[in-house]
C-alpha cells in the first residue's frame, strides 16, 4: 500500500513538472517578443548607427565595377583596395600628423583644464561666478566669430603651415573641458580637502593626492572629448595647414583623396574606414571610462 501511494505521489509530480515546463515553453516566446517590442526604439537606433558602417564596410571590399551596381555584399572580397590606398596617398604620414596633433592638444588642454576647475570647484574668492558665467558664454560662443583675428595673430608670428596653431591654444585650456571637470569636482565631499589641509598638504597636494586619484573617469572622459574633437577636426587643418602637404592630417588626406577619386567609391570607402577605425577601437577600449565619466559629471553641486 505505501509502495503504490509513494509511485502515485512521484507520478503526480513529474506530470507536474512537465507541465510546468510545458508551461515555461509557451511563455518564453511571450517574453522574446516583449523584450523585442520594449527594446524595439534601442533596435532601430542600433540598426541606424550601424547600417552606415556596414555599407562602408561592404563597399570598401567591392571591386571599382561593383561600387557602382545596387549589390550590397562584395563578390569577390577585394583586400587589395586598402593596399592601393597606402601606395595612392601618404596615409602613415597623416596619421603620425594626426596623433602628433591629437595627443598634445589631449594632453595639453587636461593638463591646463585640470587647475582651472579644481579652483573653481574647491576656492571660494572674489569673481568667481564671473569667473563661471565667462566659461559657459565661451562655451557658447561660435568659433567662427574669432577665426579671422586668430589667423592674422597666427599669420603675423609666422605659424601659418605649421601644427603649433592647433596645439598652442590647448596650453590656455577649454571651456567645455573646464566645465566637464568642474561638475565632477564639486562632487568630492569638501571632508577631504578638509583632512588634507590638516595633514599639512598645500593645495598642489591635495589636487595630485587627493583629487586626482578620484577624478579619473571624469578626466579620462575630457580627455576623450579633447582626443576625438582633434582627431576629427578638419576646418582649424584645413585653415592652418591647407598650404603645407607635409602637414596634413588625416581628414585632409581623406578629402583630398575623395576629390581626386571620387568616382572610385570603392577607394574612398577604404579610406574612410582607415580613418575611422582607431577611434573606435579607442572607444571600444575606454567606452567603461567614458561613460562612467559621463555620468558623474552629471552630479551638480
Amino acid at each position: 500500500m505505501t509502495s503504490v501511494l509513494a509511485r502515485t505521489v512521484s507520478r503526480g509530480r513529474l506530470d507536474g513538472s512537465r507541465q510546468a515546463n510545458s508551461g515555461a515553453r509557451r511563455r518564453a516566446p511571450h517574453k522574446v517578443l516583449a523584450s523585442v517590442a520594449n527594446h524595439s526604439i534601442l533596435i532601430a537606433l542600433l540598426i541606424a548607427f550601424l547600417a552606415p558602417l556596414f555599407f562602408m564596410v561592404m563597399t570598401a571590399l567591392m571591386t571599382d565595377q561593383q561600387a557602382l551596381t545596387s549589390d550590397i555584399l562584395p563578390h569577390p572580397i577585394n583586400w587589395a583596395n586598402f593596399a592601393e590606398v597606402f601606395e595612392r596617398i601618404p596615409l602613415v604620414r597623416y596619421v603620425a600628423n594626426t596623433v602628433l596633433i591629437a595627443v598634445s592638444s589631449t594632453v595639453f588642454t587636461v593638463v591646463s583644464s585640470v587647475p582651472v576647475a579644481y579652483a573653481l570647484a574647491a576656492f571660494r574668492f572674489r569673481g568667481r561666478r564671473a569667473l563661471w558665467i565667462g566659461i559657459i558664454a565661451a562655451m557658447m560662443l561660435p568659433g567662427q566669430v574669432t577665426i579671422v583675428p586668430l589667423y592674422v595673430m597666427w599669420a603675423q608670428a609666422g605659424l601659418v603651415g605649421t601644427p603649433l596653431p592647433l596645439i598652442l591654444p590647448s596650453l590656455f585650456g577649454d571651456a567645455f573641458t573646464i566645465f566637464l571637470l568642474r561638475q565632477f569636482f564639486v562632487s568630492v565631499p569638501r571632508a577631504y580637502i578638509d583632512s588634507a589641509h590638516l595633514d599639512g598638504a598645500g593645495e598642489l597636494r591635495v589636487l595630485w593626492s587627493v583629487f586626482l586619484p578620484m577624478v579619473r573617469p571624469a578626466i579620462a572622459a575630457a580627455a576623450l572629448f579633447s582626443f576625438f574633437s582633434a582627431w576629427n577636426d578638419f576646418f582649424n587643418p584645413l585653415l592652418y595647414l591647407g598650404s603645407n602637404q607635409d602637414w596634413y592630417t588625416l581628414s585632409l588626406g581623406l578629402a583630398q583623396f575623395r576629390t581626386v577619386y571620387a568616382v572610385q567609391w570603392n577607394l574612398a570607402m577604404a579610406a574612410t574606414l582607415l580613418f575611422v577605425l582607431p577611434v573606435i577601437v579607442l572607444f571600444f577600449f575606454a567606452q567603461k571610462q567614458f561613460v562612467q565619466g559621463i555620468a558623474l559629471t552629471g552630479i551638480k553641486e
